[in-house]
């Protein structure tokens, strides 16, 4: 499905996928080595480690795993020399159905993902990190146990790495493959060794009490492999890259009907759905008309093809006026996906077109999240069932006038009502769909 050794698309501009894009690339430290690898970390290593952090927060570094919350932001969180040991879990769950960025970077270039560790490291006096990959990605273990290997026997992992004083021990831990480990306390829980129920924040926040109750930085895979090329760019010309906000490039998974399915590396805020759909993915099969698109993995909400939105854009002399923008039209970046009532996510993008069922989408999603759900919150645990139960049967043709009205009022009662997002992932798809094709859910099959 992925696109990586295709030539890129004249809108791309790969710096996660540079390397992997080559023919004949591989995993391996001397091939690594070969296109540069490792020279950020000799080149961090030099650098007093508030710099580090100074830099990623002016290259308006976000979270690429679902919240996008600014990663330099969260670094700060932590005391450098406050005399507690600090740990960075690295997320690499990637459970967000429409997602599947970062088991390629895992495959094919672990390098990268442990030069980003260990300048965050540096940049945050820890000497012990954890990768976290679900058991579904048993060879992606393989090879980034193997990296690791091969990056301590060249000195760029253990002791005194590169001669600079400092340490750092990087271990992989496997996952049972379940969803709600995304969520970073839960996953502090699941290596821990515990039921992965997630933390009550406050007060249990990663930086303050996270692994073995000591201040912890969790970033996704995609996150820590951008902190390489922060160091290697300078920040102003990664944040160049992106929007005010939002720097850098972004890995967009695009999966359904599409001519051309695949992950694509785009500046953030490079490109509108209307070019993405049409121009950098070949557009929809033939004799099909786009239908809704989910932008940021299955727990976004759903935006309908034929909608506008309300949104402010700069006029030629530089003035800001409100204008009804087509769904098409709306840019593909975090800011203005949230202004529209959606969210960027984890950028897992799902077109469907006119063939498509709603119903039997929303049912899709909602028999993942009964099964996904930890059952730690009543409302999400019944509610989410309750869900599922509901269109499973309204699909099967037994639809009752009261199922929409009642579907919502489930969905209503989950979401803000639960200790983790979850509550929010399951109920959202529920109360977009139900929103923006309420014609779809008021039928009676026979």
């Amino acid at each position: 499905m992925a696109n990586f050794l295709s030539t890129p698309h004249p809108k791309e501009r790969r710096i996660i996928f540079e390397n992997i894009s080559k023919p004949g690339y591989a995993p391996d430290i001397s091939t690594y080595l070969t296109h540069g690898g490792y020279e950020s970390l000799r080149k961090a290593l030099a650098m007093k480690p508030s710099e580090i952090i100074d830099a990623v927060k002016a290259a308006n570094l976000r979270g690429r795993g679902g919240a996008g919350f600014p990663c330099g932001t969260k670094w700060s969180f932590i005391k450098y020399d406050d005399g507690k040991p600090h740990y960075i879990v690295v997320n690499g769950d990637e459970s967000e159905p429409g997602t599947f960025k970062d088991r390629y970077i895992l495959h094919q270039d672990p390098h990268q993902l442990i030069e980003g560790l260990a300048i965050s490291a540096f940049a945050t006096n820890t000497h012990l990190a954890y990768i976290y990959i679900r058991c579904e990605f048993p060879h992606a273990a393989r090879i980034v146990w193997n990296a690791i290997k091969e990056a301590r026997a060249k000195g760029f992992l253990g002791k005194n790495i590169l001669g600079s004083g400092f340490d750092l021990d990087i271990f992989v831990h496997q996952g049972a493959g379940a969803y709600i480990c995304g969520e970073e306390t839960s996953l502090l829980e699941s290596l821990e060794g515990k039921r992965p129920y997630p933390r009550i924040k406050p007060p249990y926040f990663p930086a303050v009490l996270g692994l073995y109750m000591k201040p912890t930085i969790v970033n996704n895979v995609e996150t820590l492999c951008h902190v390489k090329h922060i160091i290697r760019l300078g920040a102003a010309e990664y944040a160049k890259m992106g929007t005010p906000g939002d720097g850098g490039t972004r890995t967009m998974c695009v999966s359904g009907d599409v001519m051309r399915p695949g992950t694509y590396e785009l500046p953030c805020g490079a490109v509108t759905l209307r070019e993405l759909i049409f121009d950098v993915c070949g557009g929809l099969k033939p004799g099909r008309s786009l239908k809704a698109v989910i932008p940021g993995g299955s727990s976004a909400k759903v935006m309908r093809a034929d909608e506008t939105y309300k949104l402010k854009v700069k006029g030629p002399d530089g003035t800001m006026t409100e204008k009804e923008i087509p769904m098409l039209d709306v840019v593909m970046d975090a800011s203005t996906l949230q202004s529209v009532g959606t969210m960027i996510g984890s950028a897992g993008v799902m077109v469907l077109d006119d063939t498509r069922d709603m119903l039997w989408a929303l049912n899709n999603l909602n028999q993942f999240y009964a099964h996904e759900s930890c059952g730690q919150c009543t409302p999400c645990r019944e509610g989410s069932l309750w869900m599922s139960k509901m269109t499973t049967r309204m699909l099967s043709g037994d639809t009752l006038p009261a199922d929409p009205g009642n579907l919502k009022n489930v969905a209503d009662n989950i979401a803000g009502r639960t200790v983790c997002a979850f509550g929010e992932a399951c109920s959202w798809p529920t109360q977009s769909f139900l929103d923006k094709f309420p014609e779809e859910f008021k039928r009676v099959d026979t």
